[in-house]
């Protein structure tokens, strides 16, 4: 009989562009996290708390691996440990790539991760998240039009063609459904050209006949002798249901799999991958059984029925179902066994170790994988490609910047209407001090609804962008950078329009050095609030925090921005906080731009110039100071963002 352990899938679909096939073998894994201190308090004396024991496996091309266990059994943690995606615990243990040992710069290269909640931007269509993809990981060398046949080439092996230019939308509210959005996912790995793809409970969440189309889509990329990977919580009865109606269309040699009996819906696993590999993981993290499930499942119900205490399947069961039910640590206590003992000392686990050895061996004439660099493309073309995405997201976002205009115009005709010709009026104190009152009630309105609205928009796809970097598409350098750059055009027209309608209804001197910089302060003043806004939202872990934060800030800004107290009035030890505030600095920009070259005299008898002098302390001849003081501030908010982006990573796995 053909050995079950080396057995290997023959035949694979042909493809545009060439991979290596490559095989992944792991030994003697354990992972482990710090000692919970409620464990602690409980008596536990131990430092660390073990997640995963001495796994040892391997991963061959042209084969599916299922692994299968309870909730807490470590199938995502393996997976993890495995695709290099954990950062934090403690890993020990030999991973080798095709008998090499794994290096995780280069193993991004040659790997995808299909992350069971199906990350992506919801703004961008199937096709254009499948280029971006495409774009950033295959090889630099690889010319434009082949990249996008290849793009086709995948979106007809998942059945996402009639999808090309549906936009991607958000969970359970639009645009793609959950099936869609997980053939998706598979695609956005695939145009990768991976040899190596793991997949998170690819069919969780799915119905029957979603979960057909989803495996359907798995089967097919296990067809192009891919290795795959992927984990699964317990096969449900309607899923392996659904498995049925992928029947028409498969090899013929698949259809011996498919008994008729009831269990059948186990089996179709069988009858949908020509090679099953099942690594059984029990709670714990210890691997129970690792082979091939066979024919109506018999070598995986033989092997656990030749341990004597078991008790026997029953005719039509699930045999998975039986499997987990058979193997619990309540079976394990009753029975006086212990599964993973068992497999350690049986032929399978032998057999196994055997294979592990010969893989372990680099093949005759073979070399290690090595890349010239960390990335497949240059910074530039990273930037490039960043900027292109966010563009578009941009572009469609109506509930963002829409609306951002819609109160921009708004706020414009309001505050038009309310100061009308107020800033010709220039007899009294008083009227001086309303014009100033307008331009800082202007200020605070404007940037605080630019600073509010950008939050949520990057906390929102700060975890498509981890998920991004951590797929190797790019350095967060280019990202943070290109999301920076978006803001400019969108800023710079937004401030354009309330400053035309704001200027000429309160009657403003209209002469184009006044109106130029009362633009250019107005410009700044509300790009440095949407940069602050973006710079709290990198360094913050969650909404809520970074509006605590933005609150904090915000009173301090509108306390210390000069109207409410002017800074010549603020006490001299606490005077050094106002002029750290970059509102101040706003303030004296956009009143002094219209006010402190002035010689035309109030009804107090001084000029307007020697009151703004006196009052405020403004000086027409510090504005170069004040320009250069607000850019350095947009600078430091766009680099703090950029920092937040790059160093910190709230995402623990």
């Amino acid at each position: 009989m053909t050995d079950p352990v080396r057995t290997v899938k023959s035949g694979t679909k042909r493809t545009i562009l060439p991979f290596t096939p490559l095989c992944l073998t792991f030994e003697n894994i354990t992972y482990s996290v710090d000692m919970p201190k409620g464990m602690k308090s409980q008596g536990v004396l131990d430092e660390r708390l073990g997640l995963l024991k001495g796994l040892s496996g391997a991963f061959r091309p042209g084969v599916l691996t299922a692994l299968m266990g309870v909730s807490g059994a470590g199938k995502t943690t393996l997976l993890d440990v495995l695709a290099g995606r954990k950062n934090t615990g403690y890993v020990e243990g030999n991973i080798m790539v095709s008998g090499y040992p794994k290096n995780q710069s280069t193993f991004a290269r040659i790997s995808g991760y299909c992350e069971q909640n199906d990350i992506h931007s919801p703004l961008v269509t199937v096709h254009e998240s499948l280029l971006f993809s495409a774009w950033l990981r295959l090889p630099a060398d690889v010319e434009r039009k082949t990249r996008e046949l290849f793009v086709e080439e995948v979106m007809k092996l998942v059945e996402l063609t009639p999808l090309r230019d549906a936009l991607v939308g958000f969970p359970n509210l639009n645009g793609l459904a959950i099936e869609q959005r997980k053939r998706l996912t598979i695609a956005v790995e695939l145009v990768a050209n991976p040899s190596i793809i793991f997949m998170d409970e690819p069919t969780s969440g799915l119905d029957a006949r979603a979960a057909a189309i989803v495996m359907r889509t798995v089967r097919n990329t296990v067809d192009t002798g891919r290795t795959v990977v992927c984990t699964i919580h317990q096969p449900s009865i309607d899923i392996f249901e659904s498995f049925d109606e992928v029947q028409d269309g498969v090899d013929s040699r698949h259809t011996f799999l498919l008994p008729k009996l009831s269990f059948r819906r186990w089996c179709l696993f069988s009858y949908l991958f020509f090679q099953l590999q099942l690594f059984l993981l029990t709670r714990g993290g210890e691997e129970i059984y690792n082979g091939p499930i066979g024919p109506q499942s018999r070598y995986l119900v033989d092997y656990f029925q030749r341990i004597s205490q078991v008790s026997r399947i029953r005719d039509g069961y699930n045999p998975a179902t039986w499997a987990l039910e058979v193997t619990t640590r309540a079976q394990e206590d009753l029975l006086d066994v212990k599964f993973a003992d068992i497999y350690k000392n049986s032929d399978l686990y032998r057999k196994n170790i055997d294979l592990l050895r010969e893989l372990s061996n680099p093949p005759r004439d073979s070399q290690d994988l090595h890349f010239p660099s960390k990335y497949s493309q240059t910074y530039l073309n990273q930037l490039k490609a960043c900027a292109w995405k966010i563009n578009k997201s941009y572009w469609r976002n109506t509930s963002y910047n829409s609306v951002r205009l819609l109160l921009c115009v708004t706020m414009a005709i309001m505050f038009g209407v309310l100061f009308l010709h107020l800033g010709s009026l220039r007899n009294t104190k008083e009227e001086i001090m309303n014009g100033v009152g307008s331009m800082y009630m202007a200020m605070l309105f404007m940037g605080r609804n630019n600073a509010a609205t950008v939050r949520p928009v990057l906390l929102a796809e700060r975890t498509v962008f981890y998920r991004e970097r951590a797929a190797g598409m790019y350095s967060a350098l280019p990202y943070a950078i290109a999301q920076v750059a978006i803001e400019l055009p969108y800023t710079a027209v937004q401030v354009t329009i309330y400053a035309i309608i704001v200027y000429a209804m309160m009657g403003f001197q209209w002469t184009a050095a006044k109106f130029l910089l009362n633009l250019f302060f107005i410009f700044i003043t509300i790009l440095y609030f949407t940069y602050n806004g973006m710079a709290l939202s990198a360094l913050s872990p969650s909404q809520p925090f970074a509006s605590i934060l933005s609150s904090l800030m915000s009173t301090v800004w509108t306390l210390f921005a000069g109207f409410l107290i002017p800074t010549q009035k603020i006490a001299i030890w606490l005077r050094w906080l106002a002029w750290l505030c970059p509102t101040l600095w706003s303030m004296y920009g956009l009143v002094a731009s219209q006010y402190a070259d002035l010689q035309s005299k109030l009804y107090s008898g001084e000029t307007v110039s020697e009151f703004m002098k006196d009052y405020y302390g403004f000086s027409y001849d510090f504005l170069w100071v004040v320009s250069v003081v607000l850019i350095a501030f947009s600078v430091v908010f766009a680099f703090a963002y950029i920092f937040g982006t790059a160093a910190l990573n709230f995402q623990k796995r």
